[in-house]
């Protein structure tokens, strides 16, 4: 080895090499080989890589990486999600347009124009990043074979009678023109005001307030609700109530769910404003008023206001009422409302026709589910449970968009009975392709109407562990099989903990209906990446650090080593600092292998019997070993590399390394050879997973002419060592080496006399020959010493509250060493402090000829 470290030019040529020579590629198992498979999740198609990316696939790739060493045969492909309102949405930007001005298939191939060209953009940045996938083994969620499917989901999930269509209300999202799923919807702070409106009772006799934040939902009020048990308002029961602007007449009803401690206690019903709107108008059958559109605007029903957008038709009628009078107060709030997750459009509620899963009669056995897997960190099982406990709605399936998978659906004309394709027909498009009957079995109708929704799009995504299993009708057996049975359910599920809602929890559900069996044994759950100020990342504050502007500054080794960092869940902060301590951890990494290189031959033989402080350092790596293979299994990375660091750093190149050195350039050494070389070539495979570059470029260049991440982990050497003598053998040269410094001594110049009291057993030799001792004495007994008290210090927290003003006379008294311990207790100014209060310095200092050093085991006598 030779010459600097050039990352730039060793990665690229390695992940050129790892690509181009299949290195990652799964070719199956056979009966004895064990496999590891990955449910890698596939990146939506919709921008470029952002620092969570990086995170994500690089925690991932630990994992791949150290399985794979440990013998596996390790399946992680590629996906990209292009199919659903993100590439819509991508496209319409990147084009310029709308997706109502094209026919379906005319703006469906522009989304795979769009989407083709990311996807290469994509997968250029991965492979930039190093990651182990096999690329042979990639898939799109809109290509046939996975459109096949999730219809086939479909079908099979109606066929079990778990999906329904139903016209009600569904929350709808006005941007995107859809309906969307309860776990598209987060919350978002937004500015309003809380406004009291007057309603004039219609009998004339009074009038009560109304307090609401939506006035332009005013047109959709279809009644009054008051608690039963509120007696201020109890006496409105029965009455009507005239709605102010609009003038139609509505019911003032009782019921529970009305909140007494908010407003006035007497809250108006819209269809609809939130899900207790939804609840009332289904148990009192109460009449549907639609005032907004599926855009967001005002229909007929608002009559002046029709055609504004809600927030200017909620200006407008505000204006009105103040107009009126009928505006009795407006207060400036802010307030969480629901938005899309997709368009941070605040979401509505309007009674559309959808398909659904059913979900909250089986919350048990999804529950039951979760606790059948491992997960990593254990607190995230706590997320998923609560998901599962607060779910309200069904899953709403259907879009109301172009580029997705359409359902496989007709309906009779006629009737509406329900026709759904054939299996060994699939992937069908309704809207191009027949029904698979003639007339309706049901009324005999030949004239039919294709579905023209299409899936949400994570009913499809939910389905990889199937897609990549090769989950498939057999039209012969007439029943499902997996052409990879082999991979489910899958090893690890990966995945930002923001998801576990998303696309861990219906990957549970589709695959647990499908198979009878949770998807995979474990699954890993990532934090978000901060800024420096521990703020979440944001276009919008400006504070986004790209992967890019990264590795244009820092190797991907460097980031690699940053992403292992931080204990798996949390979210942390990114700093430039541990890509600094990444690099220097690679230069060290590179300069202590040009040395093991330069001192050592090739293959070196293991001699008859090893010296003791060789024996000694690879029973401690020994160690090392045992402890990495248990976090690295654990998913305990920041635990390893630090470990695995600190070790080779400090105890192999610190301190062996530098011994062996001065051993070797003494006299030839079978024994010092072999251990170099051994403890180094193990240390290279450690550390390969995490520094995937580097490791494999000395790897090459001292080893082995194939790819270090498909050898063997390191396995211990059973070397038997008194790993106590060999810790106190290497403190005791480093006290020794400071000490040379600090007397302005040469290493190289001798000691004529050390004694030594601790456990240095068979390391005398070995301490002799580094440190030039010329004779070196064990101890029996501890040389004389003598303990001094050279400071008292009060602990201020509690001595001074209760000593208040005479804090200041101890303080003098304990200057001027006026004061007597008298075993826990010290009595000082005429009070007696106990032994919480203050605390006690004490230096031991020899009594005898020469002079002494301490380590943490050991007593070290110069003469």
């Amino acid at each position: 080895m030779e010459g600097e470290y050039s990352p730039e030019a060793v990665e690229e040529k390695w992940q050129e090499k790892w690509v181009e020579n299949q290195t990652y590629k799964y070719s199956g198992s056979s009966d004895n080989e064990e496999v590891f498979s990955i449910d890698t999740p596939p990146p939506t198609v919709s921008g470029s890589l952002h620092m969570g990316h990086l995170y994500g696939q690089t925690l991932q790739d630990f994992q791949a990486r150290f399985q794979r060493m440990r013998g596996k045969k390790v399946f992680q492909p590629f996906g990209y999600d292009d199919n659903g309102i993100a590439s819509e949405r991508l496209t319409e930007s990147e084009l310029g347009i709308r997706h109502q001005d094209f026919t379906r298939r005319e703006f469906q191939e522009k989304c795979r124009e769009v989407c083709q060209e990311y996807e290469e953009k994509f997968t250029n940045n991965m492979q930039s990043l190093g990651i182990s996938h096999d690329w042979t083994n990639t898939y799109k969620t809109i290509e046939p074979r996975v459109q096949r499917i999730s219809q086939l989901s479909f079908i099979d999930l109606y066929e079990k009678d778990r999906e329904y269509r139903k016209k009600a209300p569904a929350i709808w999202c006005p941007e995107c023109e859809t309906a969307i799923s309860q776990v598209e919807t987060e919350d978002a702070e937004r500015d309003s005001h809380f406004n009291d409106i007057e309603f004039e009772l219609a009998t004339g006799n009074g009038s009560i307030i109304i307090s609401t934040t939506r006035p332009e939902l005013i047109p959709a009020c279809v009644a009054i609700f008051v608690h039963p048990e509120d007696e201020t308002n109890d006496n409105l029961v029965g009455e009507k109530a005239e709605v102010p602007l609009f003038g139609h007449e509505v019911p003032i009803i009782e019921d529970e769910r009305v909140d007494m401690e908010k407003g006035s206690g007497v809250v108006m019903c819209c269809t609809f404003g939130d899900q207790t709107d939804i609840e009332w108008y289904q148990a009192h059958d109460l009449d549907l008023k639609v005032a907004i559109d599926e855009s967001g605007t005002m229909t007929e029903l608002a009559g002046k206001y029709e055609g504004m957008s809600t927030h200017e038709a909620r200006e407008a009628i505000v204006e009105d009422l103040d107009d009126e009078g009928l505006l009795l107060d407006r207060e400036a709030i802010t307030h969480d409302v629901q938005v899309h997750e997709r368009c941070d459009e605040d979401i509505e509620f309007r009674v559309t026709e959808q398909w659904y899963i059913k979900l909250l009669d089986r919350k048990e056995k999804y529950l039951d589910a979760g606790e059948q897997m491992d997960w990593f960190p254990e607190k995230m099982h706590t997320r998923y449970e609560h998901w599962i406990e607060g779910l309200e709605w069904d899953w709403c399936i259907s879009r109301q968009r172009d580029s997705g998978i359409p359902f496989p659906v007709w309906y009779c004309k006629d009737c509406g009975e329900e026709i759904v394709a054939e299996k060994e027909n699939l992937p069908v498009d309704p809207i191009e392709d027949e029904p698979p009957v003639h007339e309706c079995p049901e009324c005999g109708g030949e004239e039919f109407r294709a579905e023209e929704d299409v899936f949400d799009t994570w009913a499809t995504s939910s389905l990889t562990p199937l897609i990549n299993a090769h989950w498939d009708w057999d039209e012969q057996d007439e029943e499902f099989e997996m052409g990879r049975e082999e991979l489910y359910p899958f090893n690890l599920r990966p995945e930002g903990h923001d998801i576990i809602s998303f696309w861990l929890f219906h990957t549970v559900v589709k695959c647990y209906e499908h198979t009878g069996e949770v998807p995979f044994q474990s699954t890993m759950n990532h934090g978000h990446v901060l800024d420096e100020h521990r703020e979440k990342m944001s276009k919008s504050k400006g504070n986004v650090v790209a992967p890019a502007e990264v590795l244009e500054e820092f190797p991907v080794d460097a980031a690699r080593y940053w992403a292992a960092g931080s204990k798996v869940g949390n979210d942390f902060p990114f700093k430039e600092k541990e890509l600094e301590s990444g690099e220097k951890l690679m230069r060290k990494i590179w300069n202590a292998s040009k040395l093991v290189d330069q001192l050592t031959e090739e293959n070196p033989k293991k001699p008859e019997n090893l010296e003791e402080i060789d024996a000694w350092m690879l029973a401690e790596q020994d160690e090392l070993i045992e402890d990495l293979t248990e976090q690295m299994e654990n998913y305990e990375f920041s635990k390893a590399r630090d470990e695995l660091r600190s070790f080779f750093w400090d105890t192999f190149c610190g301190d062996y390394l530098e011994i062996t050195k001065q051993r070797l350039d003494a006299e030839e050494s079978q024994s010092a050879q072999y251990t170099l070389r051994t403890a180094h070539r193990k240390f290279i495979k450690l550390f390969a997973p995490l520094l995937s570059h580097i490791t494999e470029e000395i790897w090459n260049e001292m080893y082995s002419g194939n790819s270090i991440h498909t050898s063997s982990w390191p396995e211990t050497s059973g070397e038997d060592a008194d790993l106590e003598a060999g810790e106190n053998a290497m403190q005791v040269i480093s006290a020794l080496r400071k000490y040379k410094s600090s007397n302005q001594m040469s290493l190289n110049e001798e000691i004529e006399h050390v004694q030594i009291f601790g456990n240095i057993s068979g390391m005398d030799e070995a301490i002799k020959e580094v440190m030039h001792v010329q004779e070196l004495e064990n101890l029996e007994e501890e040389p004389e010493t003598e303990k001094k008290v050279v400071e008292i210090s009060l602990d201020y927290s509690k001595a001074g509250p209760k000593y208040g003003d005479k804090v200041g006379e101890i303080e003098e008294a304990l200057e001027n060493e006026e004061w007597m311990l008298d075993g826990a207790r010290l009595e000082v100014a005429g009070e007696h402090l106990k032994a919480e209060e203050f605390e006690v310095r004490e230096e031991v200092t020899y009594t005898g000829e020469g002079e002494m050093l301490e380590t943490d085991g050991c007593i070290i006598i110069i003469q």
